[in-house]
């Protein structure tokens, strides 16, 4: 048993810390964003040595556990405990929000919420990833819809309050089937509510409650992913949203569905996971080819690249329902190397937009004369996206592919063809990709701006780029930093479905 609660620190850290921004001195916004970033250092680092010198590699059991009662009346605990599988979101949760306030620079108007709202969020992101209480897991995923509502709903575009509204109504549709799921699963068969994670993922249920229980999280998690039917929320927020909230949605929050897909779907109920997991299959397949093909007719820059954050999650979907070690490692590491490039790709979309002012493609052309750096990073994050040996999102894909093609769940055929939509969505990946390239930066065509001098990336966006495209390097040539986190969890999680 850990006695330092470290984890409580980190996950109220941000909050508290964020609460005092209000109490600051009138000295405009400087002050306040400088002490939003020293926040998200000291927490990134917070963390960082917690992992380092308190957390066991080759252990799979929950380590640094906290377990507090907190509300008498109905029994209910504030647990905290972090795995292999949680491990990395949180440090790419502390990450991405990190480089999401820098990158928040060019926000002036309300100043004091906007960078509230962010650390809000922040704390409500990593109390998702380390909770162990299945309703402290409802709580803390409720807390950070309201931050996301809000800054979509003040700082986005012209349609800004229609994406907020169709966004609130999604999650929040999505989160009255989560609601019910943790008290169906929290009050089945016993007198007393249990709801603590461990003793629940030793508990098994008949059949039919297991699949309507697996039914429900599955739609909960599906709106987070997304999942298509129930992906339509993403293009329109992201297409409307400030970059710094699109790199937290693209980086962070997307990332939530999945996670919640491998530890309650998976782990709590492995023989409903074992009847759906070639449904997600052929769901992940169609949504790969549906997204790639969709993502090349959208003239918004924000919403071809949201489409192809849709595309790749199919790739998650596959990992997840392959139930094969590699398959779920290939799922996680596509987790991480996602989130890493999908901020990248909001951010530099983001700073374009700010020097030139166009968000529609078909009226940009010719931007590398003017901006080099700026098509530099551009393309090469374009490349990490679309797969290019040496980085991540290669990696991820690939063994994702082995996950599937090793599995002794499915009959050789499917499997076949399964990997032969997958391959055909890795071709389309680069159509979209380098046709948006052509039409932002190429050609003769000089978007119609009446000021022709354009000033180039500063050092913080420079900062910024290449903070996020070395790890994306760096995972793309040695793949164990993510791995190495979650292998023993993984392996626990896959012996359920074949030892029992």
């Amino acid at each position: 048993m850990n006695y330092f609660p470290w984890l409580t620190i980190i996950v109220l850290l941000p909050i508290f810390a964020g609460s005092l921004i209000f109490f600051l001195p009138h000295r405009g916004n400087k002050v306040i964003r400088w002490y939003t970033i020293c926040i998200c250092t000291l927490e990134l680092l917070l963390t960082t040595y917690t992992f380092c010198y308190h957390f066991q590699l080759n252990d799979p059991l929950t380590q640094l556990t906290e377990d507090y009662k907190w509300i008498n009346f109905f029994d209910f605990y504030w647990r905290l405990g972090i795995d292999g599988l949680s491990i990395g979101p949180i440090l790419l949760t502390g990450f991405i929000t990190t480089l999401a306030t820098l990158a928040a620079r060019p926000v002036t108007r309300d100043s004091r919420l906007f960078h509230f709202l962010m650390l809000a969020m922040y704390s409500g992101q990593i109390g998702s990833f380390s909770s162990r209480d299945l309703l402290l897991f409802f709580i803390m995923w409720e807390l950070e819809l309201i931050p996301v509502y809000l800054l979509l709903a003040m700082w986005g575009g012209k349609k800004r309050l229609y994406s907020a509204t169709k966004f609130i109504l999604y999650t929040a549709g999505g989160s009255i089937f989560l609601l019910i799921g943790v008290l169906g699963i929290g009050l089945y068969g016993s007198n007393e509510p249990t709801l603590n994670l461990e003793t629940l993922a030793n508990q098994s249920y008949p059949v039919a409650l297991e699949i309507i229980l697996y039914i429900g999280f599955l739609i909960a998690f599906s709106v987070k992913l997304p999942i298509i039917p129930l992906h339509t929320w993403l293009p329109d927020t992201h297409g409307e949203a400030h970059y710094s909230t699109c790199m937290l949605l693209a980086g962070i929050l997307l990332k939530m569905g999945a996670y919640g897909l491998v530890r309650i779907n998976m782990e709590l109920l492995p023989h409903a996971h074992s009847i759906f997991s070639p449904w997600l299959i052929i769901v992940g397949a169609i949504q790969i080819i549906y997204a790639a093909l969709t993502s090349p007719g959208q003239r918004n820059l924000k919403k071809r690249i949201a489409y192809s954050s849709v595309s790749h999650m199919g790739f998650i979907i596959i990992g997840i329902g392959s139930i094969t070690d590699t398959g779920l490692n290939g799922a996680i590491l596509q987790i991480i190397s996602h989130g890493f490039i999908g901020a990248a790709l909001f951010f530099l979309a983001g700073t374009s937009y700010d020097r030139i002012r166009l968000v529609y493609l078909d009226e940009m052309g010719g931007m590398a004369i003017h901006l080099p750096k700026i098509f530099t990073m551009f393309s090469i994050l374009s490349m990490a996206s679309l797969a290019l040996p040496g980085m991540s999102g290669f990696l991820a894909e690939l063994i994702v592919f082995f996950g599937i093609i090793t599995s002794h769940q499915y009959l050789l055929m499917p499997k076949i063809l399964i990997t032969f939509v997958m391959a055909i969505g890795m071709i389309l990946t680069p159509i979209y990709l380098l046709s948006m390239l052509r039409q932002m930066f190429y050609g003769y065509k000089l978007f119609n701006v009446p000021n022709s001098y354009f000033l180039d990336f500063g050092p913080r966006e420079l900062f910024v780029s290449i903070s996020i495209l070395l790890p994306i390097i760096a995972i793309g040539i040695y793949p164990d930093f993510v791995l190495s986190l979650s292998v023993d969890k993984v392996e626990a999680i896959i012996s359920n479905y074949f030892y029992q």
